[in-house]
């Protein structure tokens, strides 16, 4: 199996251990309305992330010929990981699945898909998450384009994927989703996305 696609599926496995709005509403719509309406939600989740990617990617090759473009982007990129790591470690609870403070009271399928990619769209934290990984592909200059395609579709499909198993087992296993379980996850998240910053800021000092 290609590399790159085997990286992009690790990145996308921490992304979805991540904890957040998206996550709960997820487990919220499935514990109310099913797999089917959820999996709607999941569709602009998806749609939300995909736009990300694009708008990331590019804008970053933009901005290539910048002098000491690719030492800054490490640099930067590796802090902004280091800091989502640091906040899940640090994070000293977690409550039960809930909305995260958005209403999901009376959805229908039809807004689903809407609300999927609003929730994720509005949250400025999966801009900046997604502007760290743009700046990791542009780093890894021995990939080509396919490299850069397999990976990105690595993320996106795996996300996806484990959206819709969330919504799935949401219901059976919704008596097992307590605090301390979430605040476990929460850290070991923590600590895989430090590795990732510090590996990526090491890369940047090498260049």
């Amino acid at each position: 199996m290609n590399a790159a696609l085997i990286e992009g599926v690790s990145m996308g496995l921490v992304l979805s251990a991540m904890i957040g709005p998206v996550f709960f509403t997820l487990i919220q719509s499935s514990l109310e309305y099913g797999f089917r309406r959820t999996a709607v939600l999941a569709l602009g989740i998806l749609a939300s992330d995909s736009i990300y990617v694009i708008v990331t990617y590019f804008g970053i090759r933009f901005l290539a010929d910048t002098t000491l473009f690719e030492q800054v982007l490490g640099y930067v990129g590796g802090l902004i990981l280091i800091g989502f790591g640091l906040i899940s470690l640090v994070k000293r609870r977690a409550d039960r699945p809930s909305t995260g403070g958005l209403s999901i009271s009376k959805i229908k399928k039809r807004t689903a898909f809407a609300k999927g990619f609003s929730i994720n769209g509005v949250n400025p934290f999966v801009l900046v998450f997604w502007i760290s990984i743009a700046s990791l592909v542009y780093l890894k200059s021995s990939w080509v384009p396919s490299d850069i395609l397999l990976y990105y579709s690595g993320i996106l499909i795996t996300v996806f994927s484990i959206d819709l198993l969330k919504a799935f087992i949401a219901k059976k296993l919704a008596h097992l989703v307590t605090p301390r379980l979430m605040q476990i996850l929460n850290k070991v998240v923590g600590l895989i996305m430090v590795g990732f910053g510090i590996r990526l800021i090491w890369w940047a000092s090498m260049n």
